[in-house]
């Protein structure tokens, strides 16, 4: 792990495409975070961050993952469980030392081992309790003044999807209208630009990486508006007569299988995003973007481009 300053303005960073594997253009994702940008990639990670007197620091970090070494993990549907979860570890990772930047704070420690275990699963929890459980519970209630859904276990679940949809909208739109989050949302757009232009061979130089768009169809938010769809279609599976009590566990035990089969069809959908019926497909995705990201400043960007060439940086010593 080691933490560096931006280059100077004028530089840049003149690429060809790396590639994990011969033939395979290595995957780079990331993340808006306070006052920053982090980007990963398989063996990789980087952090910029703009501090309050305009400095722009950049922490680096080498990744080694269990799961890059059993074949197991590599599976399909298992590979995108496991992808999420690093990135959730890797996400909160990356917040804690953002925060810390962007208050002033002259030493960083690492998050210990128990806080992040306890962030996990605080947000774990409220993800599940809001997008999962709430609406099976307001879903049941209904019950009472719409008849049908005792009778019905495709509409059951329909109104059961239906609500989690919009629960999750609901949520999106709430959280965009504050200031905070706004800005967070300038340097998701920022993280998108940038990956874009590393995506078309593009010199990594802010003029040529702004003329770029800010919506990516493999964005986290897209990955989420497929996974509410996606439970529609796997809770409906589940026979309507079943105890309650199995409904509500089944909320808990089909998530990995959402996630995984959710992260298999954005792969799936960003490696043919030519194909016209494609484009069709992650449309919606891209429309709910915009409320999760938003046309960054050039300073933005410059940040943003910090971490990918961090990134890239550290990949070609790997290579």
């Amino acid at each position: 792990m080691s933490f560096g300053r931006k280059p100077d303005q004028g530089h840049s960073l003149s690429h060809s495409p790396l590639s994990a594997k011969k033939g395979e253009l290595l995957r780079v994702g990331g993340q808006a975070v306070i006052e920053g940008v982090m980007m990963r990639s398989p063996k990789s990670m980087a952090v910029a961050v703009r501090r309050p007197d305009g400095e722009i620091v950049v922490k680096r970090k080498g990744l080694t993952f269990f799961s890059e070494k059993a074949f197991f993990f590599k599976l399909p549907l298992v590979r995108g469980v496991i992808a999420l979860l690093s990135a959730l570890v890797l996400g909160m990772e990356a917040l804690h030392f953002s925060a810390n930047q962007a208050l002033s704070e002259t030493e960083e420690k690492d998050p210990s081992p128990w806080y992040m275990g306890l962030t996990f699963m605080a947000a774990l929890c409220f993800g599940l309790f809001l997008f999962f459980l709430t609406p099976l519970f307001l879903t049941k209630w209904l019950r009472f003044g719409i008849p049908m859904l005792s009778e019905s276990g495709v509409l059951f679940n329909l109104v059961d999807g239906v609500i989690r949809l919009t629960l999750f909208l609901i949520y999106l739109w709430a959280i965009s209208s504050l200031k905070e989050i706004q800005r967070l949302f300038e340097y998701h757009g920022a993280e998108h630009k940038s990956i874009f232009a590393f995506e078309s061979g593009e010199e990594l130089i802010i003029d040529r990486v702004k003329k770029f768009g800010y919506l990516h169809p493999r964005c986290g938010t897209s990955f989420l508006l497929v996974v509410m769809v996606v439970s529609i279609l796997v809770f409906s599976l589940i026979p309507h007569h079943v105890a309650f009590g199995f409904k509500v566990a089944s909320r808990v035990i089909f998530i990995p299988f959402i996630a995984g089969l959710s992260y298999e069809i954005i792969r799936y959908a960003d490696q043919k995003r030519e194909w016209k019926g494609i484009r069709f497909f992650i449309q919606p995705g891209l429309w709910l973007q915009r409320l999760t990201a938003s046309e960054p400043s050039e300073a933005q960007i410059e940040v943003a481009l910090s971490a990918l060439q961090a990134v890239l940086e550290l990949e070609k010593r790997n290579v």
